[in-house]
């Protein structure tokens, strides 16, 4: 793994840089803010991690450990691939994801290009609690109420196709089922319910 590099910038564009070190230039993608930061000649240090794909190997750098971290949490969510991830980051900056997060507003993500409205949902959801230690942004309050949890999960159901009477049903399958900590976690119940919802396509589900 490739946790960071420091040297000269050879090179940037609008989506990378190449950054000479001991005299091997590696090609880094970067968001916007850190290309607008780069310059020729100057010395730099990015935080980096490596992609591993079948037919390629990419590096993305960032100017700070915060983003880095949450490009990682990006990544860990449906429909997030790495471009896409880069994308986010470049529109908003790491307080601004946790706190359209911590709001449960989705409108900051469906403005970057490549996020439609389904995946800026699951942004939402899956994301809720674990960006709020990184970034310094108030954690939600502990104990919320199940009911207000399970009404979450079925938006995001909702949101993403499956109609109401389906992922109500669903929902309340797997609560009464979920254990008390279950109850209370967004991400958690909307796995759940996921799950009790199958592979069929959303559209089809509610037939």
């Amino acid at each position: 793994m490739i946790s960071s590099l420091r040297g000269r910038v050879l090179h940037v564009d609008a989506e990378s840089a190449i950054i000479e070190v001991g005299g091997v230039g590696f090609t880094v993608a970067v968001t916007a803010q850190v290309s607008r930061a780069l310059h020729v000649g100057d010395e730099t240090q990015l935080h980096t991690t490596l992609i591993v794909r079948d037919d390629a190997l990419s590096l993305y750098g960032f100017a700070e450990r915060e983003e880095l971290g949450v490009f990682t949490q990006l990544l860990s969510v449906s429909g997030v691939g790495p471009k896409s991830a880069l994308g986010v980051l470049s529109a908003l900056t790491v307080a601004q994801i946790a706190e359209a997060v911590a709001a449960e507003d989705d409108a900051p993500f469906r403005r970057v290009s490549g996020i439609g409205p389904k995946t800026a949902k699951l942004i939402v959801v899956q994301l809720a609690g674990k960006l709020h230690v990184a970034v310094g942004v108030a954690a939600p309050a502990a104990g919320a109420p199940a009911g207000a949890v399970a009404a979450q999960v079925v938006a995001a159901l909702v949101a993403l196709g499956w109609n109401e009477r389906v992922s109500t049903e669903a929902v309340a399958a797997v609560t009464d089922a979920a254990t008390p900590a279950h109850r209370e976690s967004v991400p958690a119940l909307l796995k759940l319910a996921l799950a009790q919802l199958g592979p069929a396509r959303p559209e089809r589900a509610g037939v």
